[in-house]
């Protein structure tokens, strides 16, 4: 309960506050675990002759555990359950492992010295679990990959901010698709109106739903378009659902599952646009960035078609000059859109690579794009070469994603 309810106070704090809080919830817990095998080796070695069979039996025991616990956490419960309720639930287990050792130990020293100590410290970490149960959370609800909340826009009654562990993530307006609020999705908008005729309908892959805001925009702009969408996250796809208005039918169709299965398993050369949106600014999907990814997605776009993908960097850019070399390795036709200073390397920004098998319409584009209230630069041929420089191409062998990400 302690990083909960003072997590509330600090809320916006830095970092360093909340990793203090962090540790101070963790290393007391961690510590006291640590003590109980060399404690319990004391009381089971009464031979020193059978010291030997004693620390090894019990450190056979330990590792094992060990072994079963790291799997179980890494495969299983983190995959399964959000690490709140995790962590709550080991606690309750150890309280209530701690009361009924304490009671099994005064029934096995009946007559013997009692002490009240180990008994109410387990009722107290029982005790613990639920206050932290019953605290306060930013979260309307917790994923296991994120804490996810809808806050209305006190500026446009009908907008609805979609934040993912306290950051913006998607935008929503209830009664306009066509409103596209933050700068990077209406690139998107604008490559989307450019790809094809006004109003054609599309086929549109999208690698990570969010708020669903473009497959909102697609279905406005292109009445008949087929929106399939890729999300990992249920417990976000049902939040959706609650809050943002995401209706499936005809015009959208949602997987939950992984991209990189979900477009394994999808038909070649089926789709007219894929939106690649599932990078954030503090955590990348590997997987999703690597030559092979590039190559199943250039197999699932018809010969026409144009993967659009937004990336997150910050000066000197090195993942996104290590991305732009991967996607280049597989389409032929690649170009960067983002504002100067972020192509100039004096900030950082969210940058939208464009990729196909023909020539982008590269003129068009920048004649929507001079539309849009913030300027961009399309960067392209040459210039995007020496972008580039020599930045190693992602593979699945190769993806050190989080050594290059530059962070806030």
């Amino acid at each position: 309960p302690v990083v909960r309810y003072a997590g509330e106070a600090l809320r916006g704090a830095a970092t360093g506050g909340v990793l203090l809080l962090t540790a101070l919830a963790v290393v007391v817990p961690a510590a006291l675990l640590s003590a109980v095998t060399p404690l319990v080796v004391k009381l089971q070695l009464g031979d020193v002759r059978r010291t030997g069979r004693v620390v090894g039996r019990l450190s056979s025991i330990g590792t094992l555990g060990g072994i079963t616990a790291t799997l179980g956490t890494g495969f299983i419960l983190v995959a399964a359950l959000p690490s709140s309720t995790i962590i709550i639930g080991l606690a309750a287990l150890l309280g209530v492992t701690g009361i009924a050792l304490d009671v099994y130990l005064r029934r096995q020293t009946a007559g013997g010295p009692r002490g009240r100590g180990p008994g109410a410290l387990a009722a107290a970490g029982l005790v613990a679990a639920g206050l932290a149960a019953v605290a306060p959370t930013p979260c309307d609800v917790e994923t296991a990959y994120h804490c996810a909340s809808v806050v209305a826009d006190p500026q446009r009654p009908s907008g609805r901010v979609l934040l993912l562990n306290s950051a913006q993530h998607s935008y929503v307006d209830l009664d306009d698709p066509t409103h596209l609020e933050f700068a990077y999705v209406q690139w998107i908008g604008a490559v989307t109106d450019v790809v094809a005729p006004p109003g054609q309908p599309l086929d549109v892959v999208h690698l990570g739903g969010g708020g669903f805001t473009v497959p909102r925009y697609l279905t406005a702009t292109r009445p008949g378009t087929r929106n399939v969408v890729f999300e990992i996250d249920g417990e976000l796809v049902a939040l959706g659902r609650r809050e943002l208005g995401v209706r499936e039918g005809d015009d959208l169709r949602i997987a939950v599952g992984d991209a990189r299965m979900l477009v394994a398993a999808h038909a070649s050369a089926s789709a007219d646009v894929v939106v690649g949106d599932a990078f954030g600014h503090l955590v990348v999907p590997w997987h999703l960035t690597t030559r092979e990814m590039m190559a199943d997605l250039r197999r699932i776009l018809r010969p026409e078609g144009t993967y659009v993908q937004n990336v997150i960097d910050y000066p000197p850019a090195r993942f996104l000059r290590a991305e732009l070399a991967t996607v280049a390795a597989e389409f032929p036709h690649v170009a960067l859109v983002a504002p100067p200073a972020a192509i100039a390397g004096d900030v950082g920004a969210n940058f939208l690579i464009l990729a196909s098998q023909r020539p982008l319409p590269l003129d068009t584009l920048r004649a929507r794009l001079e539309q849009l209230p913030q300027p961009v630069t399309v960067l392209t041929g040459a210039d995007l070469t020496a972008f580039m420089g020599a930045a190693r191409v992602l593979t699945d062998d190769f993806a050190p994603v989080d050594q290059l990400l530059v962070r806030p």
